[in-house]
């Protein structure tokens, strides 16, 4: 058995990777964990894929076997599940959700009773249990967890995110809501704070989830924005834990210009702690740049928003993200929230005062190629030990200097090498990149 969870928790095909069985014991060892924090029980949400039911019913047998209640708050996003985990100090939470993937796939995601996803040293413990097929004890007679209605707490997640959206009257907003969890949420808040709402992609089926639609298909919401005039337009992945943005004229926001802009909001009131923000390894050179000119910095994180988490309380951080659309706004939240950054934006370009499209040109993209080397599999995490690899990594970061970057990652489940390569002209970039991946294909076949 290959490891279980990801970056994001144990995703695969359902009812072929990720099966009943496996959702029941996940909820049962799992809850054995969560169990020994607290015995208030553990709120439980889930997309709108097909799949969602069967996984949800499994998961909740294994907690309530566990001896946990299961509140179930129904198909609601997983940064509300997070937010209400943390504010009711509940044992747990769990999100059935596949995030941007298509219908066939689904996930199950954990929180602590802090609202954040599992450490690692958690869901190995998790994963050894189920590897071991670990006998635990049953709870028996009135120990048995029993499952409750919990949509009443949805409306205080819906609160809270009114709450954030200090003076939005009077704007036109685009949603692409993906068919996914806030196809009915985001419409209805927006609407609540005075915002005049188009919105897409809100009739899910349970098989068009993220269908030609939402977060990785920003285009929709881009032409929604230029045909209805409106101010900007937002576009949701499955469980509405990320965002990309349009302006008024179209252009994609994406998480990099985001982090530009709420920079500079920050800055200009004071509230960016460290004057620095967090992104990936994957962020643009652009935003360096760009924070460097006001004064600010930006600290990169390996890939994944977990990791983005991890380096933001380190040290405090307030803001931080990815390329995707993944923002976390630490004061407010444990995870990325698609729904809370898109009135975080909108209040930053409140507060600055200009068109959207003026803010999303405050940084400059550095053109980027990303090419995939085949390699084998187990070679794929060795490439610095190679000397000819080594050297030629070495030899491409000296003659960029300041003016471009090399960045190798291993990709987590594919015998490949992905290297992405960073600089002024995209034709040399290119050129560069190709030649680097094929010496690495030479070297680790």
């Amino acid at each position: 058995m290959s490891r279980l969870f990801g970056t994001d928790g144990v995703r695969g095909v359902a009812n072929e990777e990720l099966t009943p069985q496996l959702a029941y014991k996940l909820g049962l060892y799992s809850g054995k964990i969560f169990k020994k924090k607290n015995d208030k029980g553990i709120l439980v949400g889930q997309d709108t894929r097909l799949s969602g039911e069967m996984l949800k019913s499994a998961l909740a047998s294994g907690f309530m076997a566990a001896g946990l209640d299961v509140i179930d708050l129904g198909v609601i996003s997983t940064p509300a599940v997070a937010y209400l985990v943390k504010e009711n100090k509940y044992s747990g939470g769990a999100v059935i959700s596949a995030s941007h993937n298509p219908f066939e796939y689904n996930g199950i995601k954990l929180f602590d009773e802090l609202g954040f996803k599992l450490t690692d040293e958690e869901e190995d413990e998790i994963e050894r249990m189920i590897k071991e097929d670990r006998e635990v004890i049953l709870e028996t007679h009135d120990k048995i967890g029993i499952l409750k209605e919990g949509k009443n707490l949805v409306r205080d997640y819906e609160d809270y995110l009114i709450h954030l959206g200090r003076d939005l009257k009077g704007l036109k907003i685009a949603l692409d809501c993906g068919n996914g969890a806030v196809f009915e949420m985001a419409p209805r808040v927006f609407e609540e704070m005075g915002v005049e709402v188009i919105s897409i992609n809100t009739n899910p089926n349970g098989l068009n989830i993220n269908d030609n639609c939402g977060s990785t298909n920003p285009e929709l919401v881009s032409q929604l924005v230029k045909e209805t005039g409106a101010d900007l337009g937002f576009s949701f992945d499955g469980d509405a834990d990320r965002i990309i943005a349009a302006d008024e004229k179209g252009n994609f926001i994406d998480g990099d210009h985001m982090l530009a802009i709420f920079a500079k909001s920050l800055v200009k009131k004071g509230e960016l702690k460290n004057n620095t923000v967090v992104g990936t390894v994957m962020t643009n050179m652009g935003l360096d740049v760009y924070l460097e000119s006001i004064g600010a910095k930006v600290i990169k994180a390996a890939v994944g928003d977990r990791y983005v988490l991890e380096e933001m309380l380190k040290d405090g951080h307030v803001v931080g993200g990815e390329q995707s659309g993944h923002i976390i706004f630490l004061e407010h939240n444990t995870t990325g929230d698609g729904i809370a950054t898109g009135i975080h934006l909108a209040n930053a370009i409140r507060d600055l005062g200009k068109l959207p499209s003026e803010l999303n040109d405050l940084m400059k993209n550095y053109p980027q190629i990303l090419i995939n080397a085949q390699v084998e599999n187990s070679k794929k995490y060795k490439y610095m030990k190679n000397e000819k690899v080594k050297n030629e990594i070495e030899k491409i970061e000296h003659e960029f200097g300041k003016t471009g970057r090399v960045v190798i990652r291993p990709s987590g489940t594919e015998p490949l090498v992905r290297v992405m390569i960073e600089g002024e002209n995209q034709e040399e970039i290119t050129q560069v990149a190709t030649e680097l991946a094929n010496i690495i294909e030479e070297e680790l076949k």
